[in-house]
């Protein structure tokens, strides 16, 4: 598990005794893990599908935009709205949430931030804490500004379009279901919480 990330440690009451690796590639793992929890002292088997942790930036603009990409993601068959984000491939670096932020802000959106910006930790989720130990890193980055060359996606992304939402039509987008991927959805909800929205 190290390999994809070093966010997850055993808390009190928890061990994992074995696991038995079912499938790999190198962007996930499947593993029968044999497990004991603080209410379940007897060994137990779980399936656990280990991936990296990602992160997802919020880019908001001097004029307090926010800019998103509209993104085709096979899975769900669709192309949809979303903030940034990617994964973390280097987890010793003890910077390496900011670092992908950065990354995701110019690769997916053809932004970076500002001359004396900031990057705000929102805290982290889980996307589906019910099978994967897989977790979102969120961080507001404002102002940002057009980058020098523009967007550079990687080659398995197929990105259509970029645009900037005021936070009322963000609302509105939400509210419609317009947006319904997991990481705009929770980030969204954060910044409420925290009362970042202009």
């Amino acid at each position: 598990m190290e390999k994809f990330h070093r966010f997850i440690q055993n808390t009190e009451g928890w061990s994992v005794i074995a696991g038995e690796e079912q499938f790999a590639n190198p962007y996930v793992e499947v593993h029968r893990a044999t497990v004991t929890s603080p209410t379940r002292p007897e060994p137990f088997t779980w399936t656990v599908v280990h991936r990296k942790a990602a992160v997802v930036v919020v880019p908001m603009t001097a004029d307090r935009r926010f800019i998103l990409v509209r993104q085709e993601r096979v899975p769900i068959r669709a192309t949809i709205w979303e903030f940034p984000a990617g994964q973390i491939d280097d987890t010793s670096d003890p910077d390496a949430i900011r670092a992908t932020g950065l990354r995701e802000l110019t690769e997916e959106a053809g932004y970076e931030l500002a001359p004396g910006g900031e990057m705000i930790p929102l805290g982290h989720f889980f996307p589906s804490c019910g099978f994967t130990d897989e977790h979102s890193h969120l961080v507001l980055a404002r102002p940002v500004v057009p980058a020098v060359g523009g967007a550079k996606p990687d080659a398995a992304e197929s990105i259509t379009e970029c645009r900037a939402f005021a936070a009322e039509e963000l609302r509105g987008m939400i509210a419609s279901g317009e947006i319904r991927d997991a990481n705009t959805l929770c980030a969204f909800a954060r910044m409420v919480a925290m009362g970042l929205l202009p």
